[in-house]
């Protein structure tokens, strides 16, 4: 496009050679932009069709994430660092920008790592067998709501991937029906993604919105419970009318020698130490990773007191090797999603790029020129998370717009992006896991589950209007 208007110049007007150079090079950061552009769209195509080209999702994150800061370097692009108070652009260097990003990436992502971490703790000692203790009903219905509570409130604390991983195979256990159980796994999806938008450790999106500072633990609560449970309530409320939840399912296997004596414990310690985190926040006011390191250390501490080993992650030994092959720490540390950590660095540096030249916050202000009202753009976020990944569109809008922190904008982000992914059994990481799973077939959550979350993301976001209109005002 840039040679063919050089030459066109040339052509019309017959213009010395120097002239033609010197157009070629005007146009070269608009140029690099586009290239730039098209690269994104292609590395954030390739994540949404994953399951077509067949490849981790994390290759395309990583690989996009690359050439777009190298295409900046190499095209010598001014970037800058957006002063979220003044709402104006200061131009800095690539290498502060790039380890400024880089350091608000690293908080996630160790953050991640110690939730990752204590979770892997708690299965270690088959602490979330104890959940199966509170099924003491052969009812559908009652079993549906059972797990649709327990998905809610675990979704909270542990995260709502982890919270589906859980429930589903406690589910397997009870269910043995496969049709009935994929019913439940659905409404699971549902419940599980509600219960995370409420909460700063119970979604990714989330959890970036509450590290970046954009909303505080007291307030995100205080305008999205409401909405989420409603979110929650009323696709289970409807479901439960459904054929499908009719009747008693068969008798259910309880077997007790499956936990560790420990395993309430460690569920119990576990979970608290999760929750202990916002509040460390909020005391001491230091970042979450810190409180998550702390919470991490402690349940540490009692894994290795309960498995009685020896084990020393500094160590490079070989007895150490042979003790901590057989430590809760070490067994949890080899479990924990890396290529998920690796996605999210990619994904987020990627986004940050774009940040960085100012184009997401020139796209911001087109949009809302062209949607005045902020409700129609969340609703549209909200629908985009069912069919990209909601990582990158709230990383996005933390670029995009630069309302304070707890601007009801951010709450609505918060609940838009964490919820509208149910719509779309691949529109979450919930839906994503439960799928593979179950081998829950696209169509059949499209015609059975998708309505019924449609409905629960509308009625959730209308009350979230409602609250925000005319009871916070």
């Amino acid at each position: 496009m840039v040679v063919f208007k050089c030459c066109h110049i040339k052509f019309l007007f017959s213009k010395p050679y120097c002239i033609t150079i010197f157009v070629l090079y005007n146009d070269i950061p608009k140029f690099m932009e586009t290239i730039i552009l098209v690269v994104f769209f292609l590395g954030y195509l390739s994540i949404t069709l994953e399951h077509n080209l067949k490849i981790d999702k994390l290759i395309p994150a990583l690989a996009m994430m690359a050439i777009l800061w190298a295409l900046i370097a190499l095209g010598h692009l001014p970037v800058f660092d957006v002063d979220t108070v003044s709402k104006s652009l200061h131009e800095t260097h690539i290498d502060e920008i790039l380890l400024h990003h880089l350091g608000k990436t690293a908080e996630i992502l160790v953050f991640l790592l110690g939730a990752m971490t204590i979770v892997e703790i708690i299965d270690y000692f088959d602490g979330f067998a104890t959940i199966k203790g509170f099924i003491q009903t052969r009812s559908k219905v009652k079993l549906l709501w059972i797990f649709s509570i327990l998905a809610f409130i675990l979704s909270a604390i542990i995260d709502n991937l982890t919270a589906t991983i859980v429930l589903i195979t406690i589910l397997q256990k009870v269910v043995k029906e496969r049709d009935t159980r994929l019913w439940f796994a659905g409404l699971i999806i549902v419940a599980a993604n509600a219960g995370g938008a409420w909460s700063p450790i119970g979604d990714v999106t989330t959890t970036m919105l509450w590290i970046g500072k954009k909303v505080t633990t007291p307030e995100l609560i205080k305008y999205l419970l409401i909405p989420s449970l409603v979110c929650m309530v009323i696709p289970t409320l409807i479901a439960s009318r459904y054929k499908a939840f009719k009747g008693k399912i068969d008798a259910i296997e309880v077997n007790e020698n499956s936990k560790t004596p420990f395993g309430a414990t460690m569920l119990y310690l576990g979970l608290g130490s999760i929750l202990f985190v916002p509040v460390f926040k909020t005391v001491t006011h230091l970042p979450p990773y810190v409180g998550m390191m702390l919470s991490l250390a402690v349940v540490a501490t009692f894994a290795e007191i309960y498995s009685n080993s020896k084990f020393s992650m500094s160590s490079i030994d070989a007895d150490s090797d042979v003790h901590g092959s057989h430590s809760p720490v070490h067994s949890a540390l080899t479990k924990i999603e890396l290529p998920s950590i690796l996605f999210f660095l990619g994904i987020l540096m990627a986004v940050a790029a774009l940040e960085s030249l100012g184009l997401l916050f020139n796209f911001a202000q087109d949009l809302t020129t062209t949607f005045p009202n902020m409700d129609v753009v969340v609703a549209l976020l909200g629908s985009g998370s069912a069919v990209i990944d909601n990582v990158p569109l709230v990383a996005a809008s933390m670029g995009m717009f630069s309302q304070g922190v707890d601007d009801p904008l951010w709450h609505a982000i918060a609940f838009a992006a964490g919820t509208g992914g149910s719509m779309l059994v691949f529109g979450s990481a919930a839906g994503v896991v439960a799928m593979g799973m179950e081998k829950i077939n696209f169509f059949w959550y499209l015609k059975k589950i998708s309505l019924l979350a449609f409905v629960g993301f509308v009625t959730g976001y209308i009350t979230f209007m409602l609250m925000r209109d005319y009871l916070f005002v």
